[in-house]
């Protein structure tokens, strides 16, 4: 029964530690863009121009908005509520997502049922309905076709007004509010490199610096290579003189019989058989030269064996 009540608040505590995160993951969203008066605007999937209300979210990690509210009745926070289960409600970290205020809820998850023409103030509201997590007061002097937001993305006050807050240059739905209009690094390199020769000279310096450091790098690795063979080879002959062991060198009846084949080798009148050029020699540990030696020219004497019946 105990272990069962261990499981049981266990269960319980995981579930509402979940809860408590989505819930301040939610507390990272923004209200972030709006425009009210759509002539020529941004279309929806429909291929109508309505108001519209861009959502930001703030942080680094994805917020998933399904069963929060947006509202534009105070009284009423639990106006239109965002579907659950839809994948298009997760919103990727630092990116938007757009509402539109067309009054036409049954058009899909991102068509609200009220219009920004009849609102004061929109509201987003968390999952339990009654958390105001941002807010917006809704301008009326705003022309056609003009939107008012965040000069900067998810920055600025909680209530729509002060500083961070100001009628935009140029609509900007679903991307960044600030840096639509400025020039990419592209555009700034054209405009001040039109021949290309900046960038030019840049890759042949990167390049050239590279091969220098190369050069060193392996020169530096050759000499130590080096100067780890050399002592290796004084190891290896202080440890052959400290054993005694000495090599031998090389006979002067071996020079000899070398010059000699080369002469023989060399001269085109002199007959000798077809060979490949390839001297192998083999060192013997013989006390004699086999040049004088009469070894060679020894037999051994018969021997008889006499079959006994």
């Amino acid at each position: 029964m105990n272990k069962l009540r261990v499981i049981l608040v266990s269960g319980l505590a995981a579930v509402l530690s979940v809860m408590s995160l989505n819930a301040q993951s939610q507390s990272d969203m923004r209200l972030n863009e709006l425009l009210i008066y759509n002539t020529s605007d941004f279309e929806d999937d429909f291929g109508f121009r309505n108001g519209w209300i861009e959502l930001f979210n703030a942080s680094y990690g994805t917020v998933d908005i399904g069963g929060c509210f947006l509202t534009n009745d105070r009284g009423n926070l639990t106006k239109y509520i965002i579907p659950k289960a839809d994948v298009l409600t997760k919103i990727p970290p630092r990116q938007h997502t757009l509402f539109w205020a067309d009054n036409e809820p049954f058009r899909g998850t991102f068509h609200i049922n009220f219009t920004l023409e009849e609102s004061d103030t929109v509201f987003f509201v968390s999952s339990d309905g009654k958390t105001i997590i941002d807010l917006i007061a809704v301008p009326k002097d705003l022309d056609t076709n003009q939107s008012y937001g965040r000069t900067e993305d998810g920055v600025g006050s909680i209530d729509g007004s002060g500083d961070g807050w100001g009628i935009m240059p140029r609509t900007s739905p679903s991307t960044n509010n600030a840096g639509v209009d400025d020039e990419t690094k592209s555009q700034i390199m054209a405009r001040n490199d039109p021949n290309g020769l900046f960038i030019t000279l840049t890759a042949m310096s990167v390049v050239f610096l590279a091969l220098i450091i190369l050069c060193f790098i392996f020169k530096f690795t050759g000499h130590i290579a080096v100067n780890k063979l050399q002592r290796k080879s004084s190891a290896a002959t202080a440890d052959s003189e400290a054993s005694g062991t000495h090599v031998k060198e090389t006979s002067a009846e071996t020079y000899a019989a070398i010059a000699f084949a080369l002469h023989l080798y060399q001269e085109e009148n002199e007959a000798h058989d077809n060979e490949s050029l390839t001297i192998t020699m083999s060192h013997t540990d013989r006390s004699y030269s086999p040049w004088n030696s009469k070894i060679y020219t020894l037999r051994q004497t018969p021997t008889v064996r006499k079959n006994h019946r």
